[in-house]
């Protein structure tokens, strides 16, 4: 049976051009506007505040972990309001090895790795939309013994470098997101797979998509009513089943697309049409272009 994170991480295909440590000392603060880059950051020691879009804020600590797949405008800053030597609390000094925020001098009461990813995939925002807007993952070492296995391999010069970052990345965001997965999760995929009765329908549709799915089928592989899965299907992952299938299946479709390597009357028959002309019909209207112009489209661009 596949495991649906897993493939979600797969098409996303990450990559890690950016990551850096920083510091700070007194009063500081740091604003970002960002427009969808993937964020992420991992307290390696002291303390510090984050504010994001749509989020109360609240406090880091050593060994906590955040990621937010499509970053919004958001904000990082020490605990203290104010500084007594009245240094610039929007000051930033480079120094070796960190780049420090706040007070120049003295140690660090902060030390944190922070980055970006990047997501490969053309369905990306389909896919991220499918996560919660901001994950926090409080204390687990797992994560961040990834999270300087990346950093040290992105800054080394050594013979297959890109092929472990990337290998480590998608290891890094499984880790991140099923640690993160559970009830109290926002909707999306970490709090359909959290319950056990939609997981089991999530896995059976990601490990058959060519298959013809009813709403009754993926039911009674959730040993739900009809009703029920659908309601409860609704209010855990966001969308309704068909939706979702519907979605997945453009997803991989696209995927297959870029490859080049398959052709549409396999691709339609892979995710679940039964001839090329209806597959062509539903991309066409799921995307706005045909098949045969997607690829192209998409290296033009």
């Amino acid at each position: 049976m596949r495991d649906p994170l897993a493939e979600i991480v797969t098409l996303l295909q990450p990559g890690a051009p950016f990551s850096k440590v920083v510091s700070g000392a007194g009063a500081w603060r740091v604003e970002r506007e960002e427009s969808g880059r993937p964020f992420y950051c991992v307290v390696l020691d002291g303390k510090a505040r984050l504010e994001a879009e749509g989020h109360a804020a609240f406090t880091l600590c050593a060994g906590d972990f955040v990621l937010i797949p499509a970053a919004q405008a958001f904000a990082m800053s020490s605990l203290a309001e104010a500084d007594v030597t009245g240094a610039d609390p929007l000051a930033v000094t480079k120094l070796p090895g960190e780049t420090r925020h706040g007070n120049p001098d003295g140690p660090a009461e902060v030390l944190m790795l922070v980055g970006h990813f990047v997501f490969g995939s053309p369905d990306a925002a389909l896919l991220v939309s499918l996560l919660p807007r901001l994950l926090h993952v409080e204390g687990d070492a797992r994560l961040s013994a990834i999270v300087r296995l990346v950093t040290d391999e992105a800054r080394a010069d050594r013979p297959g470098r890109d092929m472990i970052v990337e290998r480590l990345l998608e290891v890094l965001l499984v880790e991140a997101l099923r640690s993160g997965a559970g009830e109290t999760a926002p909707p999306g995929i970490l709090r359909g797979l959290a319950d056990e009765r939609l997981a089991a329908a999530i896995r059976r549709l990601h490990g058959e998509p060519s298959r013809s799915w009813t709403v009754e089928e993926l039911a009674r592989a959730a040993a739900l009513s009809r009703s029920a899965f659908f309601n409860r299907f609704r209010r855990a992952i966001g969308v309704a089943p068909m939706e979702y299938l519907l979605s997945w299946r453009m997803a991989l479709a696209k995927n297959l697309l870029i490859a080049r390597d398959t052709g549409i009357e396999e691709i339609a028959a892979r995710v679940g049409y039964g001839s090329a002309s209806a597959f062509s019909t539903a991309f066409t209207r799921f995307t706005g272009l045909p098949p045969s112009r997607y690829a192209e489209h998409l290296s033009a661009g």
